[in-house]
This record gives structure tokens, C-alpha cells and sequence, in this order.
């Protein structure tokens, strides 16, 4: 039965139209959660909403947000493989965050422009070389970048387990 905006199967049968080719999701595999990471550096250097007096300070700034949203949103549509994503999300926040602070924004920005173009080059050369089809962004770009990260996981969970994608998320284990 579909949820609306929390219907997983509505958002991997849509993801997953477009990522059919097995060179191509494996390119995505090793790329989405790069170009993730690297968003996060850049959102380090926003303006904190909040700055918070615990251990040695802490800022809510939009790279925190972005993380407990897409937490939030992979925990709703499926607890256990959710639950999955939210703890790497929240790895890429932590190691984004300690990168960046280490780097400075002067290094930090040229490095996440050369991993943003190789990932993002890379997708594009999967999708015409080896799916011979546009990526999901162009047809619905914010389901294609919220649903990204949690495509490619799915896709690494269902590899070499019964690989009927839509029919089998609440069956499989973690």
C-alpha cells in the first residue's frame, strides 16, 4: 500500500528505472556517497543557527540539518536499513566536519570542487555510456538527490540476496 512521500518502493521503483546497467550502479556506488561527504564539507562553512556550549562547542549549521533530515526521512521509510543510513549519513557528517575544520575553507572548497567534478563526470559517462538514458535529476531532482545515497545502498544490500527489488525491502536483513 503507498505511503506518498514515505512509499519506499514508489522511490526505488523511480531511482531504480534509471540505474538498470551494472556498470552503472557501480559507478554510482562508489560516487554518491563522495559527492554526499563532500556537500557536507562546503555546508560546514554555513553560518550556525545555533551554537551549542558542549563538548568544546558545537554549531548547528545546515550540514547538521541536512543529516538528521535525510536521517529522519531513510528511518521513515524503512526502520532497519533507515536506521543503516542514518549512522553513515551521520559518519559522513562527522568526518566531513573534522575535514573541513582541518582544511579551511581556502583548501576545503578546491577539493570538493575536484571530487564534485570527477563524481558527478562519472555519473554522467555511466548513464551515457552504459545505461544509454538520462540520469533521475533531470525527470525529479530533488527525489534524485535525496533518494541517492539510499538508492546505492539498497542496491549494496540487495546484491547477492534475492534482488527483487521492490517486493522484498521489509524482508531482507541487516
Amino acid at each position: 500500500m503507498g505511503k506518498g512521500l514515505l512509499d519506499l518502493e514508489k522511490h526505488f521503483s523511480f531511482y531504480g528505472a534509471y540505474h538498470s546497467n551494472p556498470v552503472n550502479v557501480l559507478i554510482h556506488t562508489l560516487f554518491v556517497w563522495p559527492i554526499f561527504f563532500t556537500s557536507l564539507i562546503l555546508f560546514y562553512f554555513t553560518p550556525p543557527f545555533l551554537h551549542i556550549p558542549v563538548f568544546g562547542g558545537f554549531d548547528l549549521n545546515f550540514a547538521f540539518i541536512s543529516v538528521v533530515f535525510y536521517s529522519l526521512f531513510y528511518i521513515a521509510l524503512d526502520k532497519k536499513a533507515g536506521s543503516l543510513a542514518a549512522l553513515l549519513c551521520f559518519l559522513c557528517w562527522f568526518g566531513s566536519q573534522a575535514l573541513a575544520a582541518a582544511l579551511s575553507f581556502s583548501l576545503a572548497w578546491k577539493v570538493v570542487l575536484a571530487a564534485q567534478l570527477i563524481c558527478w563526470i562519472g555519473q554522467f559517462i555511466g548513464h551515457g555510456v552504459f545505461e544509454k538514458r538520462a540520469p533521475a535529476l533531470l525527470d525529479n531532482l530533488s527525489q534524485a538527490f535525496l533518494m541517492a545515497p539510499f538508492f546505492v545502498l539498497l542496491e549494496g544490500r540487495m546484491t547477492g540476496t534475492t534482488k527483487q527489488k521492490a517486493e522484498s525491502f521489509h524482508l531482507w536483513p541487516i
